[in-house]
């Protein structure tokens, strides 16, 4: 008598959809910064100048125009802004990325939402090499992160609620916009930065993307 193998019953997902972080999240754009600051240590102070810049900035203005003042803010060229802005598709995603997203969007559906333009929104969604369901940038929203339009605006698209939707953030700020909507997050701390002052604590931290498959799927 020949044994019949019984296929394994998949694991319910624990969430009905992801949305991630793009800028940080998914993309090493740290590298980028650095390479048209010409150091990492300016590369760093830029780009924590306009990190600080958009996420206080609510109301959209020009992304661009932001990037330029956090230049001028840590003593370098407006020109770099410019720079950056047109090596954009030289953006790479962190080494995990694509094995990890190809193994979630079998199963759920993935979503972007970022503190970018529309124009250059598109270029980095490029360099993922991923299909999402939903791309919500701030220039669309009207407001940048963590203002709540951008979060609520892929979760109407996506028509599910905010505490049935995994928030994938790359930057630790994105906590007190996900978490006014009860939206779980967890936070992908590539290069373990502290947590801010009054942030509300992520639902899990760590410094790869490897985790999300089994607390998204289990131990499939």
């Amino acid at each position: 008598m020949i044994a019949k193998t019984i296929p394994r019953k998949q694991s319910e997902p624990t969430h009905d959809a992801v949305l991630f972080d793009l800028l940080t999240g998914l993309l090493d754009s740290w590298t980028l910064w650095d390479a048209v600051a010409g150091s990492q240590e300016q590369g760093r102070r830029w780009r924590a100048a306009y990190l600080r810049n958009t996420y206080g900035t609510g109301a959209y203005r020009p992304y661009e125009t932001l990037v330029q003042e956090a230049a001028v803010e840590v003593g370098l060229p407006t020109a770099h802004a410019l720079q950056l802005a047109e090596r954009y598709g030289e953006l790479r995603p962190w080494p995990e990325v694509g094995e990890v997203l190809r193994v979630l969007q079998a199963r759920l559906p993935l979503g972007v939402v970022t503190n970018c333009s529309d124009a250059l929104g598109a270029k980095a969604v490029a360099s993922v090499g991923i299909d999402f369901q939903v791309v919500v940038t701030a220039e669309r929203a009207g407001f940048y992160k963590p203002h709540p339009r951008p979060y609520q605006m892929a979760l109407e698209k996506l028509s599910i609620p905010a505490n049935r939707c995994l928030f994938v953030a790359g930057s630790a700020f994105d906590l007190f916009g996900t978490g006014k909507l009860g939206m779980p997050t967890y936070w992908h701390n590539r290069i373990g930065m502290p947590l801010p002052v009054d942030a509300p604590a992520p639902a899990a931290q760590h410094a790869t993307l490897h985790p999300l498959i089994p607390l998204l799927l289990g131990a499939e």
